[in-house]
């Protein structure tokens, strides 16, 4: 039996040891983190959103990065402050303009693929996770808003997507709750879903490590080496330096995937986008009656909502260009709770918990699946804003790979 080394303990590393291990390998994972999902993967918007597919490569998000840069709680902010990588990946981005139909096609194909995978694991571990299966709501307050999402509507029904455009009648009967008075209308994807993301890895996880999955927690893998046979980890486990020889790796750890890359003599380009949320705590009656429980989009301040149960909801969005920095900004957390207070004035954000994590993105804005240039590397990393509704696929897709390959080689 093959051991293959996972580094990254986030959703893509715990679905790909899942599935490698459905495949008969012997599978260890390493974290630098005490728990699973410690990372991008703990506080994020909770949707599982084929609808969201399309991907920002267009002129028009380029356009609106200069227009905003000085505008601290813009939806997008892009730091002026450039060095060769943010250069690199910039240059990369535009050049995939011309993508933008067919990567969104794709997207979408993918996001199709793995909710349905998904499902299929939730059902055979029997996971509980505050899943909502009451579709995702798009809210649209212009008329251009509006023409630009029937384009998009025709690339994601070209995927295999329904997703109907909804008047504002229509909306609210999906959603009560919503305050809809600058919004023009919208779209209403009835098969996408949302829930807590935390709990379904740390389950996920649990499960792995029940049917044999060794987890290295709090161990930091310094450096990756290659006998040019096989990969070798250089790890610190509670101050003491390790190496271990696996027979594969596979390479799940989010932004940090491109300098594990670059020491293999692989091009990863992932830059950090960061993102932020804040999880509202639903302790009084109006809160927990007036917080929807339909996963919402808000185009305009690329905002998403989730309700996690009977007690919490999450906002989630923003998008900031701004190097590897984790700091939670007064100025990005204020539209959250903004945006809350407008449409839902009954429920109280007195309690919101706020959070920032770094979304590792390609120039594309595709996952990186599949085998880097030295015998037994793999990677299945750069899923963006998209690692929850994407991950169950690309885990699948690399494990495939991988099973292949071992069966070439014999």
């Amino acid at each position: 039996m093959k051991n293959i080394a996972i580094i990254g303990a986030g959703i893509t590393g715990i679905t790909t040891a899942y599935q490698l291990l459905e495949r008969g390998y012997n599978v260890s994972v390493f974290d630098k983190n005490r728990y699973a999902a410690m990372e991008t993967s703990f506080a994020n918007g909770g949707q599982l959103s084929a609808c969201n597919a399309e991907v920002w490569n267009s002129w028009s998000t380029i356009g609106k990065g200069i227009q905003w840069m000085l505008k601290k709680d813009a939806p997008l902010l892009f730091s002026p402050k450039m060095n060769f990588h943010k250069a690199r990946w910039l240059i990369s981005f535009m050049s995939n303009i011309p993508n933008h139909k067919k990567n969104t096609i794709l997207t979408a194909k993918m996001a199709i693929e793995s909710r349905d995978e998904f499902k299929r694991i939730l059902n055979k571990e029997n996971i509980k996770l505050d899943l909502e299966e009451k579709g995702i709501l798009h809210l649209c307050d212009n008329e251009i808003s509006l023409i630009h999402g029937r384009k998009v509507n025709k690339w994601l029904n070209e995927a295999g997507l329904s997703r109907k455009e909804v008047s504002i009648d229509e909306m609210i009967s999906i959603e009560p709750s919503l305050n809809l008075k600058n919004f023009v209308g919208g779209f209403y994807t009835d098969s996408d879903m949302s829930g807590d993301i935390h709990k379904f890895t740390m389950l996920l996880a649990q499960a792995c490590m029940n049917k044999g999955v060794t987890f290295y927690y709090e161990t930091e893998v310094k450096k990756i080496n290659h006998d040019k046979k096989q990969p070798i980890i250089s790890f610190t486990q509670s101050d003491n330096k390790h190496k271990q020889n696996y027979d594969a790796i596979v390479i799940c750890a989010g932004v940090n995937s491109k300098f594990l890359a670059n020491d293999l003599g692989d091009n990863v380009n992932i830059y950090p986008v960061k993102g932020y949320s804040i999880t509202l705590l639903l302790e009084d009656r109006d809160s927990v009656d007036h917080a929807p429980y339909v996963s919402l989009l808000d185009d305009k301040a690329k905002i998403v909502s989730s309700r996690l149960g009977k007690n919490r909801f999450r906002v989630a969005g923003t998008a900031e260009f701004n190097g590897y920095n984790k700091d939670i900004r007064a100025d990005r957390i204020n539209p959250l709770i903004k945006w809350c207070n407008e449409l839902f004035p009954k429920v109280s954000t007195e309690h919101a918990i706020p959070w920032a994590g770094l979304r590792p993105m390609t120039p594309s804005m595709v996952p990186r699946v599949g085998s880097g240039k030295l015998p037994g590397i793999y990677y299945n990393t750069g899923h963006g804003h998209l690692g929850w509704t994407l991950s169950a696929f690309t885990s699948q897709q690399i494990s495939d790979h991988i099973l292949r390959q071992d069966n070439f080689e014999h």
